[in-house]
């Protein structure tokens, strides 16, 4: 048993000889006891002579697996070494960029970080996301150092087996390599950790930034519409409140100017007013006042081919006016509960008169005033047909009947007469959609017309 155990020694500790002939042939030598015949196990025929004994085919088997086992794992080593040089490769351009991004840095005088510097693969440009993918990046490197750890440990524990039965044996993996990885791991991370501190520390001064440079727009969104609103009233500020215009240029259903002032119930009225317009057929409606149940109270119109009308509680009355020559007119009209009687004054002369008008009927209170639309309803509902096109000015409205003389004075422009229930002034009137206020000296423009 002695000289068997000294061959399978001689086996196992790389004395074993496989040689390939140029055929391909595998040939293999085998321990033999001391005592015998050392020639080639082989019969005259050729054939192998097998072993009789058990015990030598089951060493002989145990063997070849060790050795297979062997191989497969130096062949796994030299697959780990080759993954620890690329790590190692990958470790040293980490380094190397981060040497040559600091050394930048020093060289400027005012650090600004470009989102595009790729520091550490592809990064993202958020800092945010470049956290996340650091973060990710450093959990997979220590994953795979634990691979390898446990790749090795399990390499040694297969070789301590090896050497046990044959004491061919691969040696663990270096001391020193594993602690260069891990040495290099951790200044990795530091370097990680860093590079997310100085990410975090940006993140808050362009969050800061932000917010003052928000602050500034307000500030100047602020100063520009106060200067707007200083031009807009300077634009408004005429020479006296009541020298402006209302300009409508167009038959819409969305030019108009509205009173801010509603009136109180009322037994008499007078309403006068200059207007400008060549529109054809039909000035329109130079102004409307409605009431709720009754969108018609008070409706100057000249719709169509039709003469002027006065409606009162929408009652008709046709007045002898005619107004659509382009040229500036004054014109008034009166009107009392009393009989319903009215009159129509066109540039301070008296052209019509009549009665049975609404008569008895008090004009409601709490209505809405609208110059240049006809009211369907309270307010709106406005009708293109009847829109007025053209210019309007100096709309007064008084709870009485003004005299034929204080007419004239005003149509001369030898008097001016403020509404004591309308006033014209700039701050009572508004306009919408697209209609506009200009200064107007009315009685200086009408001496410049043809």
């Amino acid at each position: 048993m002695l000289p068997f155990l000294v061959g399978l020694l001689y086996l196992v500790s790389g004395r074993t000889v496989r040689a390939q002939d140029a055929t391909g042939s595998r040939f293999f030598c085998s321990a033999i006891p001391a005592d015998a015949d050392p020639s080639c196990s082989f019969d005259p025929n050729g054939n192998r002579v097998q072993s009789t004994s058990p015990v030598e085919d089951e060493l002989r088997n145990t063997i070849l697996q060790l050795r297979e086992t062997i191989l497969q794992q130096k062949e796994t080593i030299v697959s780990q070494q080759g993954t620890i040089k690329e790590l190692n490769s990958k470790l040293a351009r980490c380094e190397a960029a981060a040497e040559d991004s600091a050394g930048r840095s020093r060289g400027q005088s005012s650090r600004r970080k470009d989102y595009s510097k790729n520091t550490m693969g592809d990064l993202p440009r958020d800092p945010t996301e470049t956290i996340d993918q650091l973060g990710k990046t450093m959990q997979g490197l220590k994953g795979r150092l634990e691979n390898l750890e446990q790749q090795q440990l399990r390499a040694n524990t297969s070789a301590a087996a090896a050497a046990a039965a044959g004491g061919n044996a691969v040696g663990p993996l270096p001391a020193e390599l594993r602690e260069l990885l891990k040495h290099r791991l951790g200044a990795l991370e530091g370097q990680l950790l860093r590079k997310v501190a100085e990410l975090e520390e940006e993140k808050s001064q362009l969050y800061n930034e932000t917010a003052a440079h928000r602050q500034r727009t307000e500030s100047t969104l602020t100063s520009l519409l106060e200067r707007i609103t200083e031009l807009e009233r300077s634009n408004n500020a005429f020479k006296s409140p009541e020298d402006f215009k209302v300009s409508l240029p167009l038959r819409t259903n969305y030019l108009y100017g509205r009173i801010k002032k509603s009136l109180p119930e009322m037994y008499a009225f007078t309403v006068c007013m200059w207007l400008k317009s060549s529109a054809s057929p039909g000035i329109g409606t130079p102004f409307s006042y409605g009431v709720p149940g009754q969108a018609n109270e008070i409706v100057l119109i000249e719709w169509g081919n039709n003469p002027i009308e006065l409606l009162v509680n929408d009652k008709v009355a046709q007045l002898p006016l005619s107004v659509s020559d382009g040229r500036w007119h004054h014109i008034c009209i009166t009107w009392t509960t009393r009989d319903g009687f009215w009159e129509a004054y066109q540039d301070g002369e008296r052209l019509g008169t009549g009665e049975n008008l609404a008569p008895w009927h008090p004009i409601k209170p709490g209505g809405v005033i609208i110059l240049g639309q006809e009211q369907d309803m309270v307010g709106g509902r406005f009708d293109a047909t009847q829109a007025f096109v053209g210019e309007l000015s100096q709309f007064n409205m008084w709870d009485r009947v003004l005299r034929p003389v204080d007419i004239m004075g005003m149509a001369n422009c030898s008097s001016y007469m403020p509404g004591n229930i309308v006033p014209w002034i700039d701050t009572n009137v508004e306009v919408m959609g697209g209609a506009s206020k200009a200064a107007l000296e009315i009685c200086e423009d009408r001496m410049f017309e043809p």
